[in-house]
């Protein structure tokens, strides 16, 4: 059936669906609108001149079949090219049209779904017979049932078919698209144990037939470039072979083009690798593993089948089979009208001379049928013993797969609560840390307190020692200037004693003459001679001025000695400190102080030492200066 015919079935639906009232016309506007989808599912570029002249008014009155199908041919299915749209597309255009009008509501409340209602229609349109109105016949009905019962891993019970027929006497011709769907939903044509498994059948029938998949599942792939081994889904169909990285088929990882010149080989097991084979192109070879001996005989014959579908410029698989059973079914009315257009007198004498020629032939025939049968039964048991064989295996899989899930919730749970255990010390440990930061600043706070202390330490000790220095050194000019003044009064002593009567004399007589009156003098003065009285009042004055300055300075140098004595005392540092008895109301216990707070610290540690400690006894030279 060429492509045409395929789009004409679906067409039909359409306007058919359009026919409101059933008389075989539509009206022109509605004809219109159908044309204008029909070219956009199509890809074919508008022509709304032609439409326009095609379906200008003459009569005012709707189109038939027969009016419409000229355009029809002429301008849309002759325009349609293969691989240039999306068939899916176009069909559930169509079956969108139509469904509005003739799908009922009861189908889609019984097992199938809308989605699974369109994929019927489109494997319904692929079998049914071309001619209109569209029905399948029984032995294409049964065909499609037994792909589905096969795809839900069922063998295909015929009785209910046969009950279905038997009852109603009007199906044996053919059905409808919409009673089959009907009769379907009902369950009165398969044994269905879930509508998933139902639903996931009708795809995989679906994808096979109506997309030509001749064969898909998964082969180990060698890489180009890598040369590595790699797991792929693969998809074979009549002009190609696509992989996929699985089989959601959303991330395609290439295709193998399959050319008339291409060959399908098999491989001896090489790099640890068995079940190889490879597919040979112009242009590359492709190396592929199965998991058995028989996944590869399998594959390697549906590659053969689609490079011999190539090689006849066929693109469906399915249409080819349809197209041999229709000739054996054709054959077989042929050969059966020739029986029944002899004489009878002549069919009955030669069947009565063939009659032992047509037993023997009947009986090896009945010999074949059987041995066929008995290896179709053996190769059925041998299947149903390798599918329970399968089936046990997949079932210690998923034990082992659910132990290993356990296995994983497990250690999923432990690392859970590893994790948490974690989390908590980790949070600890996010605690203790910042309470290290903190105890960090303190203590460099205190250090940096210390610091400071020490510095301003220094630079005390440093002022005291310059102080210290100075007193030396002033300590010293005094003692000279004390030894001068002892050298000048021990002159001035020696010079007065010539002259002047004693000092205590002269005392006396200075303070006498301090405390009389003024006459008094104008007669001592007068008493002496003018020359005579300078000399001596000049002499006794200096006298008592070096006394009074001897004297000052005996006063003084005893002060600066008890103040040298003081001063001579070691200085301790400043780490020391801590060990002078401290004030309870001191303002800052165990804390650095400042430079003022320190001097007044020390001081008053230093006081109550002197207090209380025994006081230096006075050496020789102060006592005889105090004295």
């Amino acid at each position: 059936m060429d492509l045409q015919s395929e789009l004409l079935k679906s067409i039909w639906y359409a306007f058919t669906s359009l026919d409101v009232e059933q008389s075989g016309k539509v009206s022109k506007s509605q004809l219109k609108v159908l044309s204008h989808n029909l070219y956009t599912a199509l890809n074919i570029p508008h022509d709304p001149v032609a439409l326009e002249e095609h379906f200008k008014d003459n009569n005012n009155g709707p189109v038939s079949n027969q009016g419409y199908m000229p355009y029809l041919n002429k301008y849309i299915l002759a325009k349609a090219t293969e691989g240039t749209f999306n068939k899916e597309t176009f069909d559930e255009l169509c079956w969108t049209l139509t469904s509005k009008k003739n799908f009922k509501p009861s189908i889609q409340q019984g097992l199938c779904s809308q989605k699974d209602c369109f994929k019927l229609f489109c494997l319904f349109n692929l079998l049914s017979e071309d001619c209109y109105p569209l029905v399948i016949i029984q032995p294409e009905l049964e065909y499609l049932l037994k792909k589905i019962s096969s795809g839900m891993s069922l063998e295909w019970d015929g009785t209910l078919l046969e009950e279905l027929l038997s009852q109603n006497a009007t199906l044996q011709d053919g059905m409808s698209v919409w009673e089959f769907l009907e009769h379907l939903g009902a369950g009165q044509l398969l044994h269905v144990e879930s509508k998933e498994a139902f639903s996931l059948a009708v795809d995989e029938v679906f994808m096979e037939m109506y997309h030509n998949i001749i064969k898909k599942g998964y082969l180990l792939k060698k890489g180009h470039v890598r040369r590595n081994w790699q797991e792929r889904w693969f998809v074979l169909k009549p002009s190609s072979v696509t992989y996929y990285v699985n089989e959601d088929l959303k991330e395609k990882k290439g295709e193998i083009l399959l050319e008339e010149s291409s060959v399908v080989e098999n491989l001896p097991d090489k790099d640890g690798r068995r079940c190889l084979f490879c597919v040979k192109t112009p242009f590359r070879t492709y190396e592929m593993s199965a998991s058995n001996v028989k996944q590869r005989v399998d594959w390697v014959q549906a590659m053969q089948t689609a490079l011999r579908l190539r090689a006849e410029g066929k693109s469906s698989l399915h249409q080819e089979l349809k197209l041999s059973r229709r000739k054996q079914r054709e054959t077989l009315q042929r050969s059966q009208s020739n029986q029944s257009s002899h004489n009878e007198p002549i069919a009955v004498e030669a069947l009565q001379n063939s009659a032992p020629e047509q037993q023997r032939e009947t009986e090896s025939l009945e010999q074949h049928i059987e041995s066929i049968i008995q290896k179709q039964r053996e190769v059925e048991a041998k299947r149903k013993e390798e599918e329970k064989q399968e089936q046990e295996i997949q079932q210690a899989r998923q034990r082992d797969l659910e132990r290993q899930l356990e296995e994983a919730k497990e250690a999923k749970e432990k690392m859970t609560a590893t994790l948490t255990e974690m989390e908590k010390e980790v949070k600890q440990q996010k605690k203790r840390i910042h309470e290290l930061e903190l105890t960090q600043v303190k203590l460099e706070e205190a250090l940096n307190a210390q610091i400071h202390a020490r510095l301003e330490e220094d630079r005390i000790r440093h002022e005291l020692e310059r102080q210290l220095a100075e007193e030396q050194k002033k300590l010293a000019e005094l003692l000279l200037h004390q030894s001068q003044l002892e050298t000048l009064a021990v002159r001035s002593q020696e010079d007065t004693s010539t002259t002047t009567p004693p000092i205590s004399q002269q005392t006396e007589e200075s303070s006498q003459h301090n405390t009389e009156e003024v006459p008094v003098h104008e007669s001592t003065s007068t008493a002496t001679p003018p020359n005579i009285q300078q000399p001596e009042e000049s002499g006794q004055h200096n006298t008592e001025r070096e006394l009074l300055n001897q004297s000052s300075t005996t006063q003084m140098l005893k002060h600066w000695k008890i103040q040298l004595n003081r001063l001579m005392k070691p200085i301790t540092p400043g780490d020391k400190v801590e060990h002078l008895p401290i004030k309870p109301t001191c303002p800052r216990q165990g804390q650095a102080l400042t430079s003022t707070e320190f001097i007044a610290k020390v001081q008053t540690g230093i006081s109550p030492e002197k207090g209380n400690g025994p006081n230096p006894s006075p050496t020789r030279e102060e006592e005889e200066q105090g004295s």
